[in-house]
């Protein structure tokens, strides 16, 4: 890696290139949590929506499949390519687009 000091091109030492590194690598972790957290968030208020197919005393399995489908991501989606597949919203509709965020 390179370094610019007043315009002129310097190769950077191997502890400046960890250094420079452990910056991107945080800054790559803090953007997969901050997504992730959001995700966590729609999941819950999911959940929250359709608390009363619990309460009614007759959720069907399709319902339960999907209530537990959401409780599972976390687990099943671990990568922050999966994370933007999960958060990616319709410009038209303005809604969420991934199925498993369908309540249907």
């Amino acid at each position: 890696m390179n370094n610019w000091v007043d315009g002129v091109k310097i190769e950077m030492t191997a502890e400046e290139e960890a250094a420079q590194q452990a910056i991107y690598d945080s800054r790559a972790i803090a953007s997969s949590v901050h997504k992730l957290n959001r995700i966590k968030e729609i999941r819950d208020g999911k959940l929250k929506q359709t608390d009363w197919w619990v309460l009614r005393g007759s959720i069907t399995d399709a319902q339960k499949a999907k209530r537990q489908a959401w409780r599972d991501i976390p687990t099943n989606f671990t990568t922050e390519s999966q994370y933007d597949e999960l958060l990616v919203i319709d410009s038209n509709t303005q809604k969420l687009t991934h199925s498993i965020w369908s309540t249907e």
